[in-house]
C-alpha cells in the first residue's frame, strides 16, 4: 500500500500538493510548525495511489512517496 511522508518543519502551507492530489489524501494541518506555517497532513492511506503528484510539485521538497 502506497504512503507518503511529509516533513511539517519543511512544509510552508502552499497547498500544492492538496491541489494535485487526485484522491484528496492531504489536508492542512490545523496546529502551527516552528516557522510559523500550518503544514499540510496526510488524511487517507487507503486512497493514495502513490502517484507522486504531492512530490513533484512540492517546492520545499517536504514530501517522500513510499510504494
Amino acid at each position: 500500500m502506497p504512503k507518503i511522508t511529509i516533513d511539517r518543519e519543511r512544509c510552508k502551507g502552499c497547498e500544492f500538493c492538496i491541489a494535485f492530489c487526485p484522491k484528496k489524501a492531504i489536508k492542512m494541518g490545523a496546529d502551527f510548525n516552528a516557522a510559523g506555517y500550518h503544514p499540510a497532513v496526510f488524511i487517507d492511506e487507503r486512497e493514495c495511489t502513490g502517484c507522486g503528484f504531492c512530490y513533484q510539485v512540492c517546492p520545499e521538497v517536504a514530501i517522500e512517496v513510499y510504494k
